[in-house]
Order: structure tokens, then sequence, then C-alpha cells
């Protein structure tokens, strides 16, 4: 309908995986959450960090907005499995699952043993998945519902950084959206992929001390020379294209991906 209010989520339950943020300031999954919220969404958030998860209900609450959160290590299934049964149990349904959990450590198959391997393949790819194997009946019991998977451009091509086991893990989590968005299509659930770039959050000083030996403004720089636009994104642009996933307005989209990059994958430099 012309002039009709686009992007609104009013009665639909959202559950947020890394909900809060790594320090001050905006991550993705505090602005996921936040944003989701403010189009109507009711947000169940999850985080390893019950104060980085409290931050973001305070936040979403203190707009008059509604939350709630639990701790969570999205590692551990029997974890996965007592959070969404809650969820459900307290809401009823779950209609979208934001998949918003990564962390990247340096090295390639040299540098990384088993563990540090499989542990970036847990984290990046396997709690992903976890959450869907989790998600997907209530929502194929509901009648739909959009999963977004919040992937990397590091899973499309190298972008500088010596990260194989999180750029595997992330190629392969676009690959697991579209698979699972083709096998559940007939159920009404879509299924698609976020692919940010460098974004400026507050994991960008953890990262300077991985790849830059604690040269933040070095990093810094380095990240804004990579990109086109010659600057860094935010958690919002993140946020944005989750939106559009997890709205109507997107609904004969699935199985596609939204890469947020500033030109980054485009580009020869």
């Amino acid at each position: 309908m012309v002039g009709a209010p686009i992007f609104r989520l009013d009665g639909k339950v959202a559950l947020v995986t890394g909900c809060g943020s790594a320090g001050d300031g905006w991550g993705n999954g505090k602005a996921v959450a936040t944003l989701l919220a403010r189009q109507g969404a009711h947000i169940h958030g999850l985080d390893r960090s019950f104060a980085a998860a409290e931050s973001t209900r305070a936040v979403i609450r203190s707009e008059g907005h509604s939350c709630d959160v639990e701790t969570c290590d999205v590692t551990r299934p029997g974890e996965v499995k007592a959070a969404v049964a809650g969820c459900l149990e307290r809401h009823g349904r779950i209609d979208i699952l934001v998949n918003n959990v990564g962390q990247s450590e340096p090295g390639g198959p040299e540098e990384l043993d088993d563990e540090a391997w499989q542990g970036q393949i847990d984290l990046n790819l396997n709690s992903a998945a976890r959450l869907c194997r989790q998600v997907l009946p209530s929502m194929a019991r509901q009648g739909g519902g959009s999963i977004v998977n919040i992937a990397s451009v590091a899973g499309l091509r190298y972008i500088g950084k010596p990260q194989v086991a999180y750029s595997v893990a992330k190629a392969a989590l676009m690959q697991l959206s579209r698979s699972l968005a083709v096998l559940y299509a007939d159920r009404g659930i879509r299924v698609n992929s976020v692919v940010p770039g460098l974004i400026d959050t507050p994991l960008v000083a953890r990262l300077s001390e991985k790849y830059a030996g604690g040269d933040e403004a070095g990093f810094r720089a380095t990240r804004a020379q990579q990109v086109p636009m010659g600057r860094m994104g935010n958690a919002w642009d993140v946020a944005h294209a989750a939106l559009f996933f997890a709205s109507e307005e997107s609904a004969y989209v699935t199985a596609a991906d939204i890469v947020v990059d500033g030109g980054l994958i485009a580009a020869t430099r």
C-alpha cells in the first residue's frame, strides 16, 4: 500500500544471538536487536556475557520497546536447546532468528592446531547450524519464519588477514543459508545472509591486538584505506540489512546475500 509503514515487525518474536556488545559502543548484535525492537519486534537476546546482554536490554527498554535476555554459550548444544525451548515456552513462537555470533583468530593451517581450528569452525559455523536445528521445527509448525545469518566478506575473498579457519567457516555459513533456504522454502521459511565487510565496532581494538601488534590507529587507517569508500562501515549498516531480510518487504527473497562492505570485495586493492 502506498504510504504504508514499511519494515514493521509488530507482533514478531526475534531471537538474536550475540545480542551484547564487546565493550562500549555499538556491536552488530546490539544494533540488530535494537533496530528490530524499534520496528516492533519483541527481542529474546542471547549472549555469553549477561552484562553485555543486559546493556542491550536496558537500551531497548529505555526506548519503550520489548526485550528479555539470557546467558547462552552457543558452542554448547545443551545451552542452545534450553534457550530456544525457554523462548518458545515464554513467547509461543520464534518468527525471526538472527545468528550473529562470530570471532576471528589469526593463522593458517600450520599455525592453528586442531583445537584452535575446530574452535573457529564451532563458533562461526556450527553455532548457527545448532540454532537452526532447534528453531526450524517451530517455524515450520507456524507456517513460516526468517533466518538471518551474519557472515563475512572473509568468506568471499582474502581480505589481507591470515584468518583461514574463520574464512572457511563464514564461507560455509553462506552455503548453509542457501541450502536451508531451498530445503525449507515450501514451508514458508526464508534463510538469507548479511555479509559485512570492515565494520567499526568495539571489536576493532581487540583485532588490532591480534593483527597489528596493538597499533589501533594504524590498524584503523589500514582498514579504511582498503575500502573504496575510504571508511569502515558501522553496526547500523549491518542492522539495516538484517532488518530487510527479517521484514515482509523481503517476502520473495531467500537464499540471498547482502554484501555490506563499501565496495571492498569488488575492488582489486
